[in-house]
């Protein structure tokens, strides 16, 4: 479970979100302490100071392990925070980089504030996995292409079963998880929790209430949604609609 004691409405700016990667463009505040299941990685024009269960890092590159309890101490003007599913090729990279060289090792990426949240997105994705996440795709195995297709509505309908679906794009379920974990780079049952976020993202942009977005997008209720947002990003879901600009692309 997530921790916070600091109020959400001191991050404001703009915000890209797509299955594993949501990513925060603009003022960096202060937070309580707190832990999320999402690796975080914070680029800024200053530097951020961080602390860390036992040490403080500070920074214009920050990397968080998932489930680390961590705090912002001091923020920044600008800057772009970029949330990974652990699972993902980024994030996997990204937790592999913090165990090696820490948290902050000092090095400075390069951060142009007046580039758009998915440029720098990119940017941070390349720098991290060069042949994984951002890199040009092949053409992907027509099963894998069915099913991206496939899972928008049938998460919106209800529980995904992997057998199910991959009866539907003619493959057994071992074969469709193998070549989507390789393929889209995040494993099939988190491709399912982060399209059902979006949903609910998108629904409560729409003006439904927690509770309404919760069932459109598949969780069993607000409660279900607010613990699984506060797990995945530290935030609660109201805080993905306030003082943000929302913006798409495709991973």
């Amino acid at each position: 479970m997530s921790r916070s004691d600091c109020p959400d409405a001191r991050w404001r700016g703009e915000v890209l979100l797509r299955p594993g990667v949501l990513a925060f463009g603009g003022s960096i505040g202060p937070t309580g302490v707190h832990a999320h299941h999402a690796v975080q990685v914070m680029i800024s024009a200053g530097q951020v100071t961080v602390a860390g269960a036992d040490a403080e890092y500070t920074g214009t590159r920050t990397i968080i392990p998932a489930d680390a309890p961590h705090r912002i101490l001091h923020g920044a003007a600008s800057g772009v925070v970029v949330f990974l599913d652990p699972d993902s090729v980024a994030g996997r990279a990204a937790t592999e980089r913090a165990r090696t060289a820490g948290w902050s090792d000092g090095s400075a990426w390069p951060f142009d504030p007046d580039a758009s949240v998915a440029a720098t997105t990119a940017d941070v994705l390349r720098n991290l996995a060069p042949s994984g996440d951002a890199a040009p795709r092949a053409e992907r195995h027509p099963a894998v292409a069915a099913a991206l297709d496939l899972l928008p509505g049938a998460v919106a309908s209800g529980t995904v079963h992997t057998a199910d679906l991959a009866a539907r794009v003619g493959i057994s379920a071992s074969r469709l998880t193998h070549l989507f974990t390789g393929e889209v780079g995040l494993p099939l049952r988190r491709y399912v929790l982060w399209l059902r976020l979006m949903i609910a993202r998108n629904a409560v942009a729409d003006g439904a209430d927690l509770t309404t977005a919760a069932h459109a997008a598949g969780f069993a209720d607000s409660a279900h949604l607010t613990r699984t947002c506060r797990e995945t990003f530290g935030l609660p879901p109201s805080a993905l609609s306030r003082n943000l600009a929302w913006h798409h692309d495709e991973p």
